[in-house]
Parts: structure tokens; C-alpha cells; sequence
């Protein structure tokens, strides 16, 4: 369901660029800092919609920004949102096993300050993009990317709501939910063994005593990556399964419109 909007805007400026066929979905890679590392994000929208209208940051799995989270991003332009893809580990620095992406996880997951710096600097690229509607904004991410949207809205970034599908549930400062603005959807899968039940349970606590609007939807008999297909019956506990991918994005679809309405 796209947006109705009614107000001209300027199309906004960035390095590269790039048209899938005839279609209205653009879709661009950007350049920008945090600090002094530079980064670069994907963009995506719909150029048949002249307006403004609601935008999405989606924070990539642990591999870093690669063609599964790009064409998340492009599937939200396609619903009618801005859609940029953070980059959290750096320009060109893309993990190429699994060695690698659990270095490179590791270390942000250790250091929870610049991981959220990281994301911010992704949030303040879309809230400046002159398409976005920079009130009404939301975050996204997959695996790593899923803790790492929760620790931007731990972060007290002042967005609307964060979806967590199948990320890490814990924080080294529970306490620090106490910032938190957004609304919060995670979707989980019952029998992840990377997000145990004791982590889920600490994690419903963290969000009661901060008063926070957050849901959990848990889908039975679903492992860790279910949105991915990339992943078939991995024997570390990671498979996609279908059935809960397409419940999974029902349901960022149906947080989305309450969200934003």
C-alpha cells in the first residue's frame, strides 16, 4: 500500500546511482561519516511518488551490508517508503565468511556506544534525505541488524518504532530502555538457540519496568536467519522458513500502519 501525498519536492543529489528497468524504484549508494570512518549506505524510493513520505533505515545482518539487506530496502521503497540501508562496519569492509562477519559482530557487540553511534549516523542520513518525513520514521534489522535497531531505540533516538526480526535480545544497560521513545516489535523465532529463552525473558523484563510499548510475536518451531533464504537447515540453528518470513513481514506491514497513520 503506497502512500497518498500531494507536496512537490526537490529530488535529492547523491553520488551514485542506478534504474532497475522501467520501474519507478531508484535505488543509490551513499557516502557519509561517523566520526572519521566513512560509510556507505543504500538508498532506495519510489520516484513516482513526488512527496514526502514516511522513511525506513534497515540495519544489515552480521556479513554487513550485502544483496539480502539491499533488497529488503528495495522491497520497503516498493511499499512506499524511503528506505536506507545503514553501513555499521565501514566503506568496503564486507565480510566474505562466516569467520569474518563473527569478528566483525563481535566487535560492535562489544562495544554497544559505537554500535549505536554507527546506527545514528545511518538515521541522520535518512532524516535529512528531502523525501523522508522526518517525523514519521522507523528502523528495521535482520539478525545483528535487529539488536542493533533496539540498541538505536535504547540509544533514545526519537523515531517512531523498531523492528527486530530474529536479532539478539540482550544489552550490557537494561537500565537504558528508560530512553526509549519508539514503539518496539521483535519477531522471533521460538527455537533459535542464538536467542535463548532465559535472553528473551530478560529482555520482556527490561521493557516492562521502562514502560516501553513493545510487542513480541514468537513463531513456533522457527530457528534463527527464518527470513533469509540463503539459509537451508544450517546445523548451528539457523533456517529459513517461509510461512514465518511472510508472517513476519505481514506484521512489520501491519506495525508500520499504526505506526505512521
Amino acid at each position: 500500500m503506497k502512500f497518498l501525498l500531494s507536496v512537490l519536492i526537490t529530488p535529492v543529489v547523491v553520488l551514485l546511482s542506478s534504474t532497475h528497468g522501467l520501474a519507478a524504484i531508484q535505488t543509490k549508494t551513499i557516502e557519509y561519516k561517523q566520526g572519521n570512518t566513512v560509510l556507505e549506505g543504500y538508498l532506495a524510493y519510489d520516484d513516482a511518488i513526488k512527496v514526502k513520505r514516511p522513511g525506513v533505515l534497515v540495519v544489515h545482518e552480521w556479513n554487513g551490508l550485502q544483496s539480502y539487506v539491499k533488497k529488503r530496502t528495495e522491497q520497503l521503497a516498493g511499499l512506499g517508503y524511503v528506505a536506507f540501508a545503514a553501513d555499521i562496519y565501514g566503506k568496503g569492509i564486507r565480510p566474505k565468511n562466516q569467520q569474518e562477519s563473527g569478528v566483525q559482530a563481535t566487535f560492535y557487540r562489544q562495544d554497544r556506544k559505537l554500535l549505536r553511534d554507527r546506527a545514528n549516523a545511518g538515521l541522520k542520513v535518512l532524516q535529512n534525505n528531502p523525501l523522508t518525513d522526518a517525523k514519521r520514521i522507523a528502523a528495521i534489522g535482520y539478525c545483528f541488524g535487529g539488536g542493533t535497531v533496539l540498541e538505536l531505540a535504547r540509544s533514545g533516538a526519537n523515531i517512531a518504532g523498531v523492528v527486530s526480526f530474529h536479532g539478539n535480545l540482550d544489552t550490557p544497560n537494561p537500565n537504558d530502555a528508560k530512553n526509549i521513545k519508539a514503539k518496539v516489535l521483535v519477531l522471533h523465532g521460538a527455537d533459535d538457540p542464538f536467542v535463548p529463552e532465559e535472553q528473551v525473558k530478560a529482555f520482556e523484563t527490561e521493557m516492562r519496568q521502562a514502560n516501553v510499548d513493545w510487542q513480541l510475536i514468537s513463531y513456533g518451531g522457527v530457528l534463527h536467519a527464518f527470513t533469509n533464504p540463503v539459509y537451508k537447515n544450517d546445523p548451528k540453528g539457523a533456517a529459513y522458513n517461509q510461512l514465518a518470513d511472510q508472517r513476519s513481514w505481514l506484521a512489520m506491514r501491519q506495525f508500520f500502519a499504526e505506526i505512521f497513520r
